[in-house]
């Protein structure tokens, strides 16, 4: 049959293709796939780790050597074997430390010694990572993924889990450094995201600035210069700290800022450094800089220091300070970065105006960044980060909005943010809006979303569960769950099984738990240790523990011990306890203070110290009855009515003394009739 001699079926995937007749010449072209960009095109171009130059890692420069070398010979590092150890196997290994503490030389050396037939992936943080398992598979070598700077590659399209899994799938080991207070920012004080995630799933190896008695005399054993300078200086800087010449940098920085010469220049790199405080990925452009550094200049003085021009300032800002590096680094374009070890060293508050042209400046990857750094120095800047963010669709941003909203205490539009996560199916919007559910005392809610979780291997998620679970007096359950996030190795699974073996009254098998993490100098441990003590009869032990504790203590052990010398009515000891939590505004200190007062007949002292603490729910029927106690008849009967209405007892009571001595015996009597119970406890709170 003529006319049908060519079929053609171009573009898109095929599934099905059925078509009557004759069948000629048929052309089936697949889904285009994304094009892998340029760093991970040519696997030949990838670094043998053998061959491969420790500046090109990203290790820091030091002072030049006597031979000319900008590298000092490796003194080994305590954490060397642990660190061998780990990266021999797939995963993620991330050293954390203080900048130019050797991070990046120490994980550069173990790569060249335990992987040198390894080829370094090494791709630049605006790379998709994504792509980078694709890159890997096709390649006919080895490879190590190496992320100097782990910050950089966290957010979308960033090292996801998804990403970490298929790497691990692919035996691939990955290496990363990441700056103390870069890893503070994304491991701690919220719960999952990405990054948080990310984290979680990391062999954490840390490095401090400061060296060992042992790393000392390894160095000592060194002939090189470079290393014995800094010797001579090791009880006030980290050996590396002095070779990178952090300090010198750091104090020639702040002399500036003071004093005439480069005021302005010194106003640069501190509108360079508070840019990347922020968490906006550098390098700047020298617009940006000169918009923001007259705030500074104007805060030093301004022109009474005499400023230099503009191209003086950026050229004293930009020159090569001890063969070592510069407060401003030159980038390619005409772009800056500031010398890290200052942005760790900084510590005033970041100004609004450069919180403002970070979010104006940012794309959609910085914006995360900027969010999680702003999280808990400026909230209101996390919220519009991940606000513009979450409109745009983005889940991530979703749940990291909620955890800021709840934060700020605006529990319906978190709880929204937080459910739009979950339609959208983000793989930690169960666990946010769990724990968000549990810490709003819906635990019917919060349940299924954390078992949810559980089943599908997140650890993270059994300690939430197990407190849930043993409020509401399901033990059991929660044991159950504790014993495995310890066999998992869950870092505040054993404490918690230890607390909850004693609040169930389990003394004999709590103690030597809690006797372990005591040894490891586990603060927490003090409290529910002392708890055990006194209950098992050894209240001389139990106070010895908490008086050695109480200096350095928290909250919780000042009101443990208050406690104890209460039970055994030596209350002015008490109140020498509780009085400093008192200067801190601690509600609970305000609630004990305020019984022992009435205990003693202090009923306007109590009241005032009742009135401190009206916010906890306790103490409005707490204040009714030292109100009443003290003659002030008409404040108290609403607060005793009120108490009374919602079941207390000792309310009904003293509203019933407040109702004769105010004439109205008939309805005392009825009062009573009603509320007839056996004796309430005393007023002295229990802690």
């Amino acid at each position: 049959m003529q006319g049908m001699g060519e079929n053609n079926v171009t573009g898109g995937s095929l599934e099905n293709v059925v078509q009557a007749g004759s069948i000629g010449e048929l052309t089936i072209n697949s889904a285009a796939r994304p094009q892998l960009p340029r760093p991970l095109r040519d696997p030949a171009r990838w670094p043998l780790a053998a061959s491969w130059d420790a500046l090109a890692a990203g290790a820091h420069r030091a002072r030049p050597g006597a031979d000319g070398t900008t590298l000092p010979p490796y003194v080994p590092r305590d954490i060397d074997a642990r660190l061998r150890e780990r990266i021999a196997r797939p995963g993620l290994t991330v050293v954390v430390g203080d900048s130019t503490a050797g991070k990046t030389r120490a994980a550069f050396e173990a790569v060249r010694e335990v992987h040198p037939g390894r080829r370094v992936v090494a791709p630049p943080p605006s790379t998709a990572l994504t792509l980078v398992p694709e890159a890997i598979e096709t390649a006919s070598a080895p490879c190590l993924l190496w992320l100097d700077d782990l910050e950089r590659y966290l957010g979308p399209e960033g090292l996801e889990p998804d990403v970490l899994d298929d790497l691990v799938r692919l035996g691939v080991p990955v290496v990363a450094t990441m700056r103390l207070k870069q890893y503070a920012t994304f491991s701690g004080g919220r719960d999952r995201t990405v990054g948080t995630e990310v984290l979680r799933l990391a062999e954490v190896v840390d490095l401090d600035r400061l060296w060992s008695a042992d790393e000392l005399a390894r160095a000592e054993a060194c002939d090189d210069i470079r290393v014995a300078d800094a010797l001579a200086h090791h009880e006030r800087y980290g050996v590396a700290e002095y070779m990178a010449a952090g300090p010198a940098l750091w104090s020639e920085w702040d002399r500036a800022r003071k004093t005439t010469g480069h005021p302005r220049g010194a106003a640069l790199v501190a509108a360079a450094v508070d840019l990347s405080r922020t968490g906006l990925p550098g390098p700047y452009t020298s617009d940006l800089l000169t918009e923001l550094h007259g705030a500074y200049l104007t805060k030093a003085g301004g022109e009474l220091l005499r400023p230099e021009p503009l191209d003086e300032a950026f050229a004293w800002a930009g020159d090569l300070r001890h063969g070592v590096t510069s407060l401003l680094l030159p980038a390619d374009g005409g772009l800056w970065l500031p010398f890290d070890y200052l942005v760790d060293h900084a510590e005033d508050q970041v100004p609004e105006e450069v919180w403002q042209a970070a979010l104006r400046v940012a794309d959609d990857r910085d914006r995360h960044a900027i969010g999680y750094s702003a999280w808990e120095k400026a909230p209101h800047i996390a919220e519009a980060a991940f606000r513009s963010l979450a409109e745009s669709g983005s889940a991530e941003a979703m749940t990291a909005l909620g955890l800021v909203l709840a934060l700020d205490e605006r529990v319906e539009e978190a709880e929204r943010s937080l459910r739009s996560a979950l339609e959208h199916g983000y793989v930690s919007a169960p666990y946010a809006l769990g724990v968000f559910l549990y810490l709003q005392d819906r635990p019917a809610e919060a349940e299924p979303h954390l078992r949810q979780v559980v089943a599908e291997g997140t650890t993270a998620a059994i300690t939430p569960l197990a407190d849930l679970l043993a409020t509401a007096g399901r033990h059991s359950e929660a044991e159950s769950l504790l014993r495995v996030a310890v066999a998992s190795d869950l870092p505040e699974a054993p404490l918690r099984l230890a607390v909850l073996l004693t609040d169930m009254g389990r003394h004999d098998e709590a103690e030597p738990m809690l006797r372990a993490l005591h040894t490891e100098a586990e603060p927490l441990v003090v409290v529910p240790l002392a708890t055990v003590l006194s209950a098992s009869g050894r209240q001389e032990e139990a106070e010895h523990l908490l008086w050695q504790a109480l200096p350095e203590g928290s909250p919780s052990v000042a009101l443990k011990l208050a406690t104890l010398l209460i039970d055994t009515d030596r209350r002015e000891e008490a109140e020498h306890v509780l009085r400093p939590l008192l200067a801190k505004d601690d509600l609970s200190a305000a609630v004990m203070l305020g019984g022992l007062a009435f205990v003693d007949g202090r009923f306007d002292e109590s009241a005032a110290l009742f009135r401190r603490a009206i916010a906890d729910p306790r103490v409005p029927a707490f204040l009714g009855r030292a109100l009443a106690k003290a003659g002030h008849s008409e404040e108290a009967e609403p607060l005793l009515r009120t108490a009374t209405e919602n079941g207390d007892s000792s309310a009904a009571r003293s509203l019933a003394e407040l109702l004769i001595h105010t004439g109205r015996s008939a309805e005392a009597e009825e009062l009573m009739r009603a509320h007839a119970t056996p004796e309430a406890d005393a007023l002295t709170p229990n802690e």
